[in-house]
């Protein structure tokens, strides 16, 4: 049984730094790509934040392209995402995903864990 665990969150002012991470564990699987998302105080739909690929290659979402930067390491199957000059507005629950097949831009067909919250205050 495939499990994610994330870690990393808190509470930081305005233009401060975090640095989520997700540990995968269980099972053999290879994972194609892994993700991160969030969600919004409740009533918000869960969004897509980044993702990286098997290969290395990733992905971000407009409003945090240049501040928020996801990597990888294979062999541990750990998963980061060092957030930098955070707003207000990056406040949510954080959810680390993966797929055995796909890009972890969209819909996600694989694993969720279940998050770690980030606020950031003004």
């Amino acid at each position: 049984q495939v499990q994610l665990v994330e870690s990393g969150g808190g509470s930081v002012q305005s233009g401060g730094s975090l640095r989520l991470s997700c540990v995968a564990s269980g099972g053999t699987h290879n994972f194609s790509c892994m993700g991160w998302f969030r969600q919004p105080p409740p009533g918000s739909r869960r969004e897509w934040v980044a993702a990286i690929t098997s290969d290395g290659i990733t992905h971000y979402r407009d409003s945090v392209e240049g501040r928020f930067t996801i990597s990888q390491h294979n062999a541990e199957k750990t998963l980061h995402l060092q957030m930098n000059s955070l707003k207000p507005e990056d406040t949510a629950r954080y959810y680390c995903a993966a797929e055995t097949v796909g890009m972890c831009t969209g819909p996600i067909d694989g694993y969720w864990g279940k998050g770690t919250q980030v606020t950031v205050t003004s």
